[in-house]
């Protein structure tokens, strides 16, 4: 009878690291958390107070949520599941035992303290602008290009509100038409601005129905019954940093350098939603109607235009909802390949907080 040991030196090695692999994954699963530390940088702003109410709706597995501000809204009491709790001061050792840590508190602050998260062992998901171009950084919509979370170092950027809603419109069709050009105009809602614009435009807009004289503070000049053509500062080019985002973040997240794109942005007198009007140029040609049933199946997308019944999403009713709303579909009879959108999503929503938790859970989901 053939002896079963001493196993060949080969087959030794074989064994002791299939039962290697099966105890790394044995461990992996038992130790899989079930429920995982949240801290909410900017938990009291416009897109944090989302953020934390997103978190609730989508029943994210949260086993501690911290909130964390500048020292004027510390002790602050934010509602969670029902209970209160206190928003701390974002500190340097704010980060001990986070799992993944949400900021949306401005560049500087992300700059600042995102490293020391990383470092402190979380993952970081930033809305500000700071580390969107970063090379090192991905730039992620989940329902355009979710495979870049694989190699991300800690630090994951959330893209420009009005790039999200634009890329997830524009990639389902960039993938059967292959787009060549994007010209975009912007329609903004002063809550991309935040809390204080929302309540200058309510004011502004009380005191010249009252024919009382309108001192504008947050923006260059009044925003109510008023469109600007001016958001973030202007370039040496003439463009402005809003529009540059647009133009690079939609090359980084589409993965594809030679879209052209151009873009102009405006702030509007809207309290939430931003609206597009989108030129597409493509390769190949499609009709109308591919592009409505190309865009009715792709994630994340709602059609909803029928011009003989004057049906096209409106901001006004799109706010606290999370599709990208489509509408005014049309071919661009001065060009062989084009097409006309008019886009429309909540920036408060998918243009900032639901993108990020949605990151969030692919991240648990890997």
């Amino acid at each position: 009878m053939r002896a079963m040991w001493p196993l060949p030196i080969p087959s030794i090695i074989e064994f002791v690291s299939s039962q290697c692999e099966f105890s790394f994954y044995l461990y992996t699963f038992m130790n899989k958390k079930q429920a995982y530390t949240i801290a909410v940088v900017g938990a009291t702003g416009a897109v944090g107070t989302e953020m934390l109410s997103i978190l609730e709706e989508r029943k994210f597995p949260v086993h501690q949520i911290l909130p964390l501000a500048s020292a004027r809204s510390a002790g602050e009491k934010i509602s969670f599941h029902e209970e209160d709790v206190t928003v701390q001061v974002l500190d340097k050792d704010s980060f001990v035992g986070v799992d993944i840590a949400l900021f949306s508190a401005g560049a500087d602050t992300s700059k600042e303290f995102a490293p020391l998260a990383v470092e402190a062992g979380a993952i970081v998901i930033d809305n500000s602008s700071a580390w969107r171009m970063d090379p090192q950084v991905p730039l992620v919509v989940p329902e355009v290009n979710a495979q870049a979370l694989e190699w991300h170092e800690g630090i994951i950027a959330n893209p420009n509100c009005s790039t999200i809603q634009m890329v997830v419109a524009l990639q389902p069709l960039h993938e059967a038409a292959c787009i060549t050009r994007v010209v975009v105009t912007t329609f903004q809602s002063v809550s991309g601005t935040g809390k204080d614009a929302m309540e200058e435009l309510a004011n502004l807009s009380r005191q010249l129905l009252s024919l009382e004289e309108s001192n504008p503070t947050v923006y260059p000049h009044p925003i109510a019954f008023n469109c600007l053509p001016h958001i973030d500062d202007f370039l040496p080019s003439g463009y402005t940093k809003e529009e540059m985002k647009m133009v690079n973040e939609t090359k980084k997240i589409m993965e594809d350098d030679m879209i052209q794109v151009t873009a102009t942005t405006v702030r509007v007198p809207v309290f939430i939603s931003h609206a597009e009007s989108i030129n597409v140029e493509t390769k190949e040609h499609i009709t109308a109607n591919e592009a409505r049933a190309i865009l009715s199946a792709a994630p994340g997308v709602q059609v909803y235009d029928d011009p003989s019944h004057q049906i096209y999403p409106l901001q006004k009713d799109v706010a606290g909802t999370d599709a990208v709303y489509v509408g005014r579909v049309r071919e661009d009879e001065s060009i062989s390949n084009g097409l006309n959108l008019w886009v429309v999503a909540d920036n408060l929503r998918k243009g900032a907080a639901l993108n990020a938790v949605q990151i969030a859970e692919e991240l648990i989901r890997e």
